[in-house]
């Protein structure tokens, strides 16, 4: 009866990928769609980074699948593991997601979902992703 919004940001909490699912989905069925839909990061030297160094994620997505794959594209796995008692040393990476997540709900038509189509929430999240990066770069030119 809901749904999930789970969004891949840098390390300053610019989105560069987000994706909508269903709410009974586990987290980590979604993760490595999320990985794989990052477009390839130019530079103005050498070429373009086709991976983030590394990810951060809370414990919703710990699974030996993800941690195997990411080891498999070179990517260094920031995952607490389920059954610990707090998550130690990720809680501030995590925390630059949370704050994302937190502006998109700012954002009165995702705070509510008020659309029946997923496909119409789906563009929603992205101008709302839209304006987050809006604002990142309005604050480093003007």
């Amino acid at each position: 009866m809901g749904s999930k919004r789970h969004l891949l940001t840098d390390g300053q909490g610019v989105p560069l990928a987000v994706a909508l699912s269903a709410a009974n989905v586990h987290d980590s069925q979604v993760a490595l769609d999320l990985v794989h839909s990052v477009q390839p990061i130019y530079r103005p030297r050498g070429r373009p980074r086709q991976r983030p160094q590394a990810l951060a994620a809370d414990k919703a997505y710990d699974s030996r699948q993800i941690r195997q794959k990411l080891r498999a594209l070179g990517i260094r796995a920031l995952i607490p593991r389920r059954g610990t008692g707090r998550e130690h040393g990720v809680g501030p990476v995590r925390w630059v997601v949370e704050r994302t997540l937190s502006w998109l709900s700012q954002l009165r038509r995702l705070r509510v979902r008020y659309e029946k189509r997923a496909d119409i929430h789906k563009a929603f999240l992205t101008i709302g992703c839209a304006l987050i990066c809006w604002n990142f770069i309005d604050r480093w030119f003007c």
